[in-house]
Order: structure tokens, then C-alpha cells, then sequence
């Protein structure tokens, strides 16, 4: 079992920054590849990023291309998402999650990952 605990979202301004962080606990987390997910509420989830396991490979949402990006430290079983240049458009519910079968590569769609954080707000005023 893992879990994923988010923090660091809030109130930013557009234009502004934020740096969400994701703790992962557990049996072999540092091997999975992970994501970030953001819901608003209503609608469905939609992906932002994913990274492989070990780091070597990434994936973005076109609708934060070039604005976030994801890393992680597995030495500290963290993921992290720095996000720049927010607009309004991005305030959501933002999960990170885990993809127990697979180590490399990465996956843009939820049903393909296992566990779950209980995720943390972003809001973004214009």
C-alpha cells in the first residue's frame, strides 16, 4: 500500500507561482511512476504531468506545456510540480498519484494508476 499526501497549494495571484509537493510512503513507492491529476468540481479529472520512475521521462498536459513542471526526489520519496505563470483557468483540486505496474514510461489517463492523495487547492485570482 501507498500513501500520497499533497501540500503547497493556496491563493496566488495570475502571473504567480506555486510549488506543490507530494509525500509518498510505502512499500517500493520510489519505483513507481507518478502524476498529477486536477479536477474542478463538476467536471471531469484531467491529467497535468507524469514522470517515470527513475525520472527519465516526462509528460504534460498541452494546456500546461512550457508553464509546469514535474520532478521528483526519490531519495525523499517526493513529487513535486512548480508551476508558473498560473492563470485562472488552472484553479482546481490537484492530486498526485501513483502507477504501481509501471516503473517506465508514464500514463496521462487515471484509471491507469492505483493510489491516490486527497489532494490540495489551487486557486488562481485574475
Amino acid at each position: 500500500q501507498v500513501q500520497l499526501v499533497e501540500s503547497g497549494g493556496g491563493l496566488v495571484q495570475a502571473g504567480g507561482s506555486l510549488r506543490l509537493s507530494c509525500a509518498a510512503s510505502g512499500r517500493a513507492s520510489s519505483a513507481y511512476s507518478m502524476g498529477w491529476f486536477r479536477q474542478v468540481s463538476g467536471k471531469e479529472r484531467d491529467f497535468v504531468a507524469a514522470i517515470s520512475g527513475r525520472g527519465g521521462s516526462t509528460s504534460y498536459g498541452d494546456s500546461v506545456k512550457g508553464r509546469f513542471t514535474i520532478s521528483r526526489d526519490n531519495a525523499k520519496n517526493t513529487l513535486y510540480l512548480q508551476m508558473n505563470s498560473l492563470k485562472p483557468e488552472d484553479t482546481a483540486v490537484y492530486y498526485c498519484a501513483a502507477d504501481r505496474d509501471r516503473s517506465f514510461g508514464v500514463a496521462s489517463k487515471d484509471i491507469e494508476y492505483d493510489y491516490w492523495g486527497q489532494g490540495t487547492q489551487v486557486t488562481v485570482s485574475s
